[in-house]
Protein backbone atom coordinates (compact mmCIF):
# COMPACT_ATOMS: atom_id res chain seq x y z
CA UNK A 1 0.00 0.00 0.00
CA UNK A 2 1.50 3.79 -0.89
CA UNK A 3 2.22 5.92 1.78
CA UNK A 4 0.21 9.06 1.70
CA UNK A 5 2.30 12.22 0.58
CA UNK A 6 3.20 14.74 3.57
CA UNK A 7 0.96 18.15 2.92
CA UNK A 8 3.36 21.30 3.18
CA UNK A 9 2.96 22.65 7.02
CA UNK A 10 4.18 26.41 7.08
CA UNK A 11 6.92 27.06 9.29
CA UNK A 12 6.02 28.41 13.00
CA UNK A 13 7.03 32.08 13.33
CA UNK A 14 5.09 35.62 12.81
CA UNK A 15 2.35 36.07 10.93
CA UNK A 16 2.60 37.20 7.61
CA UNK A 17 0.59 41.22 8.05
CA UNK A 18 3.22 41.90 10.74
CA UNK A 19 6.26 42.22 8.31
CA UNK A 20 3.85 44.83 6.30
CA UNK A 21 3.83 46.57 9.31
CA UNK A 22 6.77 46.75 10.58
CA UNK A 23 7.82 47.97 6.99
CA UNK A 24 5.24 50.65 7.43
CA UNK A 25 6.73 51.73 10.89
CA UNK A 26 10.17 51.68 9.56
CA UNK A 27 8.86 53.91 6.56
CA UNK A 28 6.88 56.72 9.25
CA UNK A 29 10.43 56.40 11.12
CA UNK A 30 12.19 57.60 8.07
CA UNK A 31 9.78 60.20 7.18
CA UNK A 32 9.45 61.81 10.39
CA UNK A 33 13.46 61.83 11.00
CA UNK A 34 13.93 63.76 7.71
CA UNK A 35 10.88 66.08 8.85
CA UNK A 36 13.38 66.91 11.56
CA UNK A 37 16.94 66.54 9.99
CA UNK A 38 15.03 69.63 7.76
CA UNK A 39 13.14 71.61 10.69
CA UNK A 40 15.02 74.20 12.66
CA UNK A 41 15.43 74.18 16.58
CA UNK A 42 15.47 77.53 18.48
CA UNK A 43 18.24 76.73 20.43
CA UNK A 44 17.08 79.38 23.54
CA UNK A 45 13.84 78.52 23.77
CA UNK A 46 15.20 74.72 24.03
CA UNK A 47 17.93 75.92 26.83
CA UNK A 48 14.97 77.16 28.53
CA UNK A 49 12.67 74.49 28.28
CA UNK A 50 15.68 71.83 29.48
CA UNK A 51 16.02 74.09 32.07
CA UNK A 52 12.63 74.18 33.84
CA UNK A 53 12.31 70.16 33.16
CA UNK A 54 15.73 69.97 35.07
CA UNK A 55 14.12 72.29 37.75
CA UNK A 56 11.05 70.78 38.12
CA UNK A 57 11.70 66.42 38.03
CA UNK A 58 14.74 64.58 39.92
CA UNK A 59 16.01 61.55 38.17
CA UNK A 60 16.50 58.26 40.24
CA UNK A 61 18.66 55.79 39.88
CA UNK A 62 17.75 52.65 37.48
CA UNK A 63 15.90 55.10 34.71
CA UNK A 64 12.66 56.12 37.37
CA UNK A 65 11.87 59.25 37.43
CA UNK A 66 9.55 61.20 39.75
CA UNK A 67 8.55 64.69 40.36
CA UNK A 68 10.24 66.56 43.17
CA UNK A 69 12.20 64.74 46.00
CA UNK A 70 9.83 62.08 46.55
CA UNK A 71 10.03 58.80 47.81
CA UNK A 72 9.35 55.39 45.02
CA UNK A 73 6.93 53.07 45.79
CA UNK A 74 6.70 49.71 44.64
CA UNK A 75 4.92 50.51 41.27
CA UNK A 76 7.22 52.97 40.34
CA UNK A 77 4.90 56.37 41.07
CA UNK A 78 6.05 58.78 43.56
CA UNK A 79 4.77 60.49 46.83
CA UNK A 80 5.30 64.04 45.83
CA UNK A 81 6.03 65.82 48.76
CA UNK A 82 5.34 69.90 49.07
CA UNK A 83 3.34 69.43 45.79
CA UNK A 84 1.67 73.11 45.81
CA UNK A 85 5.51 74.09 45.77
CA UNK A 86 6.11 72.34 42.95
CA UNK A 87 3.11 72.85 40.58
CA UNK A 88 3.39 76.70 41.68
CA UNK A 89 6.96 76.76 40.24
CA UNK A 90 6.46 74.86 36.68
CA UNK A 91 6.22 78.08 34.37
CA UNK A 92 8.50 80.48 36.68
CA UNK A 93 10.66 81.75 32.95
CA UNK A 94 7.58 82.76 31.33
CA UNK A 95 5.98 84.13 33.77
CA UNK A 96 9.23 85.93 35.01
CA UNK A 97 9.36 87.78 31.29
CA UNK A 98 6.00 88.56 31.42
CA UNK A 99 6.62 90.18 34.55
CA UNK A 100 9.66 91.85 33.14
CA UNK A 101 7.43 93.56 30.22
CA UNK A 102 5.01 94.10 32.51
CA UNK A 103 7.53 96.27 35.02
CA UNK A 104 9.23 98.17 31.88
CA UNK A 105 5.46 99.05 30.58
CA UNK A 106 4.63 100.20 34.57
CA UNK A 107 8.17 102.30 34.62
CA UNK A 108 7.58 104.03 31.25
CA UNK A 109 3.71 104.90 32.52
CA UNK A 110 5.13 106.33 35.97
CA UNK A 111 7.39 108.47 33.82
CA UNK A 112 4.83 109.87 31.77
CA UNK A 113 2.37 110.46 34.36
CA UNK A 114 5.00 112.28 36.22
CA UNK A 115 6.10 114.22 33.49
CA UNK A 116 2.38 115.35 33.38
CA UNK A 117 2.26 116.17 36.70
CA UNK A 118 5.91 118.14 36.72
CA UNK A 119 4.43 120.54 33.55
CA UNK A 120 1.17 121.17 35.50
CA UNK A 121 2.78 122.01 38.81
CA UNK A 122 4.63 124.71 36.80
CA UNK A 123 2.02 126.41 35.12
CA UNK A 124 0.25 126.40 38.33
CA UNK A 125 2.91 127.66 40.28
CA UNK A 126 3.12 130.63 37.72
CA UNK A 127 -0.03 131.66 38.49
CA UNK A 128 0.34 131.67 42.03
CA UNK A 129 3.14 133.89 41.73
CA UNK A 130 0.92 136.04 39.47
CA UNK A 131 -1.48 136.17 41.59
CA UNK A 132 0.90 136.59 45.08
CA UNK A 133 -0.11 133.72 46.43
CA UNK A 134 3.61 132.13 46.64
CA UNK A 135 3.53 132.81 50.82
CA UNK A 136 0.10 131.61 51.51
CA UNK A 137 0.18 127.99 49.24
CA UNK A 138 3.14 125.13 48.93
CA UNK A 139 3.10 123.56 45.33
CA UNK A 140 4.18 119.94 45.08
CA UNK A 141 4.05 117.28 43.08
CA UNK A 142 3.46 113.48 42.57
CA UNK A 143 2.70 111.31 39.47
CA UNK A 144 -0.50 111.52 40.22
CA UNK A 145 -1.39 115.08 41.12
CA UNK A 146 -0.41 118.57 41.94
CA UNK A 147 -0.36 119.66 45.84
CA UNK A 148 -1.20 122.80 47.04
CA UNK A 149 -1.10 123.17 50.89
CA UNK A 150 -2.77 125.90 52.99
CA UNK A 151 -1.82 126.57 56.34
CA UNK A 152 -4.73 125.71 58.81
CA UNK A 153 -3.62 129.02 60.82
CA UNK A 154 -4.21 131.20 58.17
CA UNK A 155 -7.62 129.78 57.18
CA UNK A 156 -9.46 128.82 60.31
CA UNK A 157 -9.37 129.95 63.83
CA UNK A 158 -8.14 127.74 66.47
CA UNK A 159 -10.43 124.99 67.09
CA UNK A 160 -13.20 126.51 64.53
CA UNK A 161 -14.12 125.26 60.47
CA UNK A 162 -14.98 129.10 59.64
CA UNK A 163 -13.16 130.27 57.16
CA UNK A 164 -11.92 133.93 57.93
CA UNK A 165 -12.31 136.77 56.37
CA UNK A 166 -9.10 137.44 55.39
CA UNK A 167 -8.66 134.15 53.67
CA UNK A 168 -11.47 134.36 51.14
CA UNK A 169 -9.72 136.63 48.65
CA UNK A 170 -7.03 133.93 48.67
CA UNK A 171 -9.17 131.10 48.02
CA UNK A 172 -11.17 133.06 45.48
CA UNK A 173 -8.09 132.93 43.72
CA UNK A 174 -7.34 129.47 44.11
CA UNK A 175 -10.98 128.84 42.94
CA UNK A 176 -9.94 130.64 39.42
CA UNK A 177 -6.71 128.44 39.41
CA UNK A 178 -8.83 125.66 40.05
CA UNK A 179 -10.74 126.78 37.26
CA UNK A 180 -8.20 127.18 34.71
CA UNK A 181 -5.97 123.82 35.14
CA UNK A 182 -8.35 121.45 37.24
CA UNK A 183 -8.74 118.57 34.28
CA UNK A 184 -10.25 115.71 36.39
CA UNK A 185 -10.67 115.10 40.49
CA UNK A 186 -9.94 117.47 42.63
CA UNK A 187 -9.47 116.38 46.14
CA UNK A 188 -9.76 118.26 49.27
CA UNK A 189 -8.58 117.16 53.15
CA UNK A 190 -7.99 119.04 56.34
CA UNK A 191 -5.30 118.09 58.53
CA UNK A 192 -4.42 118.69 62.21
CA UNK A 193 -1.65 118.44 64.75
CA UNK A 194 -2.18 115.75 67.49
CA UNK A 195 -2.88 117.76 70.45
CA UNK A 196 -6.71 116.46 71.70
CA UNK A 197 -9.68 118.91 70.80
CA UNK A 198 -13.14 118.66 72.46
CA UNK A 199 -15.73 121.68 72.46
CA UNK A 200 -18.95 122.19 71.95
CA UNK A 201 -19.12 121.25 68.49
CA UNK A 202 -16.16 119.00 67.34
CA UNK A 203 -15.30 116.06 69.72
CA UNK A 204 -12.07 115.46 68.28
CA UNK A 205 -9.41 116.17 65.49
CA UNK A 206 -11.52 114.14 63.05
CA UNK A 207 -14.18 115.19 63.18
CA UNK A 208 -12.40 119.24 63.36
CA UNK A 209 -10.20 118.28 60.22
CA UNK A 210 -13.55 117.10 58.09
CA UNK A 211 -15.48 120.21 58.87
CA UNK A 212 -12.87 122.07 57.51
CA UNK A 213 -12.57 120.71 54.31
CA UNK A 214 -16.63 120.75 53.88
CA UNK A 215 -15.89 124.25 54.42
CA UNK A 216 -13.37 124.77 51.67
CA UNK A 217 -15.41 122.87 49.54
CA UNK A 218 -18.37 124.48 50.15
CA UNK A 219 -17.03 127.82 49.35
CA UNK A 220 -15.54 126.75 46.19
CA UNK A 221 -18.29 125.09 44.61
CA UNK A 222 -20.95 128.52 45.54
CA UNK A 223 -18.00 130.65 44.10
CA UNK A 224 -16.82 128.75 41.22
CA UNK A 225 -17.71 127.08 38.07
CA UNK A 226 -16.45 123.87 39.17
CA UNK A 227 -18.46 120.51 38.85
CA UNK A 228 -18.57 119.55 42.30
CA UNK A 229 -19.41 115.56 40.82
CA UNK A 230 -15.54 115.92 40.84
CA UNK A 231 -14.17 117.19 43.82
CA UNK A 232 -13.80 115.03 46.91
CA UNK A 233 -13.42 116.15 50.57
CA UNK A 234 -12.21 114.67 53.85
CA UNK A 235 -10.97 114.57 57.09
CA UNK A 236 -7.38 112.98 58.01
CA UNK A 237 -7.12 114.07 61.50
CA UNK A 238 -3.93 114.44 63.09
CA UNK A 239 -2.58 110.64 61.23
CA UNK A 240 -1.01 112.05 58.14
CA UNK A 241 1.51 114.79 59.94
CA UNK A 242 4.35 116.47 57.88
CA UNK A 243 6.52 117.72 60.55
CA UNK A 244 7.18 116.95 64.44
CA UNK A 245 4.20 117.70 66.74
CA UNK A 246 7.23 118.08 69.54
CA UNK A 247 7.30 121.14 68.50
CA UNK A 248 5.33 124.64 67.95
CA UNK A 249 6.54 124.68 64.36
CA UNK A 250 5.77 121.29 63.95
CA UNK A 251 2.38 121.64 65.09
CA UNK A 252 1.68 124.78 62.73
CA UNK A 253 2.82 122.83 59.57
CA UNK A 254 0.71 119.87 60.64
CA UNK A 255 -2.61 122.54 60.88
CA UNK A 256 -3.18 122.68 56.91
CA UNK A 257 -5.47 122.10 53.92
CA UNK A 258 -4.00 120.01 51.26
CA UNK A 259 -6.37 120.40 47.42
CA UNK A 260 -4.74 117.48 45.38
CA UNK A 261 -5.32 118.39 41.48
CA UNK A 262 -5.31 115.08 39.56
CA UNK A 263 -4.28 115.63 36.02
CA UNK A 264 -6.22 113.78 33.64
CA UNK A 265 -3.69 110.90 32.32
CA UNK A 266 -4.01 109.81 36.55
CA UNK A 267 -5.50 106.66 37.62
CA UNK A 268 -7.57 108.30 40.23
CA UNK A 269 -11.29 108.32 39.18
Amino acid sequence: MAKKKKEDVPAPGAPGWMATFGDLMNLLLCFFVMLFSMSTIDAAKFELMAASFADSFSVFSAGATAIGDGVLVSNGVSQLNELDEYINSMGQAEDSEENKEEEVYNNQSEQEQLKESEELAEMIEEAVEEQNLDKEIDIDFTSQYVLLTMNGAFLFDSGSATIKEDALPVLDKVGVILERYAESTIEIEGHTDNVPIHNSRFANNNELSSFRALSVFDYLVQTTSLDPATIKHSGRGEYIPVADNSSPEGRAKNRRVEIKIYHAYSTQQ
